[in-house]
């Protein structure tokens, strides 16, 4: 493990970069305070420089919620916001502080949809951001790296990314969601795919039971 120090830089940080995106964003972006201790704790545990915006974002932000809360990119943790990037990866991507994770978890969104940088473990473009679509169980190569990631959240088009997968009146439905929630379907979206949200039950559950859930459905089919 490399010590702190090491990993707060001062010559080239990303933070002004990131910053700039956010200022200059065309969607909805909501970046919540860091807390200096947990902002430190978070940056130490994943092992990354603040020169790169992924050390940029978890060390000053708790957290940034896109499009009222859709998307949330994982920071240092905040209190509405509570899950930390390194957190939420333990037990999930690995398990023992230190180790090198063959996915890292950095990002989910409301429909239960969840954003990794492949480590490896899906077998090649390493560095690329996956998405594990709720529609399909299927881990899918987004063909962009981290910072492209956060530029498409910030400024690309969300709307058409969910196209068929919104339904009226989801920008009120999704803040009263809160951030540690995501919404399950009934049927689920990888059983009817070609059905319409707005046709669907949908309930409120905790964000780990449903990833849970979809790691233990792509066993039985065996997609994992």
């Amino acid at each position: 493990m490399r010590p702190l120090d090491s990993l707060i830089v001062k010559d080239e940080p990303a933070w002004p970069i990131v910053k700039g995106w956010i200022d200059s964003a065309t969607n909805k972006v909501q970046v919540l305070p860091a807390d200096t201790s947990k902002s430190k704790n978070a940056l130490y545990e994943t092992q990354v420089t603040t020169r790169s915006p992924m050390g940029a974002v978890i060390y000053h932000t708790g957290g940034i919620l896109v499009d009222n809360g859709w998307i949330r990119i994982l920071g240092s943790g905040h209190k509405n916001l509570s899950r930390s990037l390194p957190d939420w990866n333990k037990g999930r991507s690995y398990q023992e502080s230190g180790e090198r994770p063959l996915f890292m978890l950095v990002a989910d969104d409301a429909i239960g949809g969840f954003f990794a940088i492949n480590g490896g473990k899906f077998g090649f473009n390493q560095g690329n951001v996956f998405y594990l679509a709720p529609d399909n169980l299927q881990w899918e190569d987004l063909e962009i790296n981290y910072t492209d990631f956060l530029l498409f959240c910030f400024s690309g088009d969300i709307k058409g990314f969910y196209e068929g997968q919104r339904w009226e009146g989801w920008e009120k439905d999704v803040p009263k969601l809160g951030t540690n929630k995501v919404y399950s379907f009934t049927p689920a979206l990888w059983l009817r795919p070609e059905r319409e949200e707005g046709q669907r039950a949908k309930k409120a559950v905790p964000v780990e039971e449903q990833y849970k859930i979809m790691m233990d459905m792509r066993k039985k089919l065996k997609l994992e």
